[in-house]
């Protein structure tokens, strides 16, 4: 796999000062990868207090347990959510908390979504260490660490970008009644998977479709389809 490294070039500072994090959550169901990175970011930044969760459910789970962390490190591909749904999905529950995503691929429209989502900064995984901890460094002193090549100001990017953004402001009930309908659930099926009125998945799915501006279920499902929302 090719390597990528972080871009220096087109970094951007916010505040320039590293703030050091002292709980930090990594949401990757990979046994080796969690442990690998857990103990680069251990021995790099003195020993923080290091979370891991296999998937978006345990990583909520350990939120509401655990309190907020310092910073998020999320991998895109897990169990329960695939896009960027893990994504919009943390940064609702943690609006002030720096969320890295960091992954094996590195597709352009998959970096735009997850940015546009609220991402931020994202990580290759085939970066090596040194790097890796130079980009973790960077980011939680405010920079926007992107992969190596990724073009930000392309109007595919940000269109991207735009879509995930208004997917983003969705509530958590209408993204589950979201997903379904990507499914192909009808509303009845909705109505009885999440356990409300069918009357108030009417009521949400008009809702959804005015916060992303589209005019029927086919058209939200091909939205979240060209956002990344809930697969590649």
């Amino acid at each position: 796999m090719e390597h990528h490294s972080v871009r220096d070039a087109e970094l951007r500072s916010v505040s320039g000062d590293f703030v050091p994090r002292r709980d930090i959550l990594i949401v990757d169901d990979h046994p080796l990868m969690c442990e690998a990175l857990s103990t680069t970011l251990a021995h790099a930044f003195g020993h923080p207090r290091i979370r891991q969760a296999a998937s978006l459910a345990a990583a909520e789970a350990s939120i509401r347990s655990d309190g907020a962390p310092d910073a998020v490190v999320l991998d895109l591909t897990l169990p329960d959510v695939r896009g960027i749904e893990g994504v919009v999905t943390l940064r609702n529950r943690l609006p002030g908390t720096p969320l890295t995503v960091i992954s094996a691929e590195v597709d352009p429209m998959m970096v735009a979504a997850a940015m546009g989502a609220g991402a931020s900064g994202f990580i290759a995984k085939s970066l090596p260490r040194a790097e890796l901890v130079q980009a973790f460094r960077r980011q939680w002193a405010g920079e926007v660490v992107l992969p190596e090549g990724y073009e930000e100001d392309t109007p595919a990017s940000n269109d991207t970008a735009v879509l995930a953004q208004n997917f983003a402001s969705l509530t958590p009930q209408q993204m589950n009644i979201l997903r379904l309908i990507c499914q192909g659930s009808p509303n009845k099926i909705i109505s009885y998977e999440l356990s409300i009125a069918e009357a108030t998945v009417k009521t949400h799915i008009a809702a959804i479709m005015s916060k992303i501006n589209v005019q029927n279920r086919t058209q939200a499902a091909l939205l979240a389809s060209k956002a990344r929302l809930f697969s590649r």
